[in-house]
């Protein structure tokens, strides 16, 4: 099948219509999918690697706070680095079962780090601030995004922005220059359409996660959530192949 492509805002990428979303390659507590589901053995996260590269998909989105998923990945794409766009985060960290977070320019730092040393990889493609729902603080007071724009300077990666939990603070994003934001849209969360528009209008890339409510709804509706106005991409986590490729079939006309 054609995989669809879109332009990833301003950045200069073009991203896949869908992208992997890697939490179930390293994590399964403290998750909201609707049923329990064990870790994917290596030559099983390798088959789904060769499943999205076949289907097109050329976006793999990760965090710290995925369990194992940023180390898991760094082994698996040895040697392939080039053949995909990474996506990572700063500000949450999960440990003993629970997350914390810190949006401090010495965290933020050592983390980018850490997250390149676990990905093998001296650069990222986006990376997001992982958001605890307090969206306008972050980005007006802690001032973690203006950190991240320096360490875009510096070459360690390419674009930067926030996964936001608001329509405020997708807002608030877009005022502050993010190159590309993380945003929730789907046919029973509508609060952030407007503002994903607004984003896509002003040359922000949009990647969309929970386009089908963490698992709660079915495929059908991608298309709705691809056909809306500023959409880049939609971020889908799942270790089953022929899920990933039925999502992909969903929108192969879109």
């Amino acid at each position: 099948m054609d995989m669809n492509y879109r332009p990833l805002g301003n950045t200069g990428m073009e991203v896949s219509l869908i992208g992997l979303g890697t939490v179930k390659l390293g994590r399964n507590s403290a998750v909201k999918y609707p049923r329990a589901f064990s870790l994917p053995t290596d030559d099983e996260a390798r088959e789904l690697l060769r499943t999205a590269r076949d289907l097109g998909i050329n976006l793999l989105d990760t965090a710290p706070a995925y369990g194992t998923s940023e180390a898991r990945l760094g082994n698996l794409l040895r040697g392939e680095r080039d053949q995909w766009l990474l996506c990572s985060k700063v500000g949450e960290i999960f440990e003993g079962g629970k997350s914390r977070y810190d949006f401090s320019e010495t965290h933020t730092r050592q983390s980018v780090e850490a997250s390149l040393t676990r990905l093998r990889t001296d650069w990222l493609d986006v990376l997001l601030i992982h958001s605890d729902g307090r969206d306008e603080e972050i980005l007006n007071t802690f001032g973690t995004l203006e950190v991240l724009k320096a360490i875009r300077t510096e070459g360690k990666v390419r674009a930067v922005g926030i996964s936001v939990k608001s329509a405020a603070g997708l807002q608030a994003a877009i005022a502050g220059g993010a190159d590309v934001v993380m945003a929730t849209l789907n046919r029973a969360y509508l609060s952030e359409q407007q503002a994903i528009a607004e984003a896509g209008a002003s040359g922000v890339g949009v990647l969309v996660k929970k386009a089908m409510g963490s698992g709660h709804q079915g495929p059908q509706d991608l298309a709705f959530v691809a056909s809306q106005p500023g959409v880049s991409s939609m971020v889908i986590g799942t270790i089953n192949p022929e899920h990933l490729r039925m999502n992909c079939l969903t929108i192969a006309a879109v």
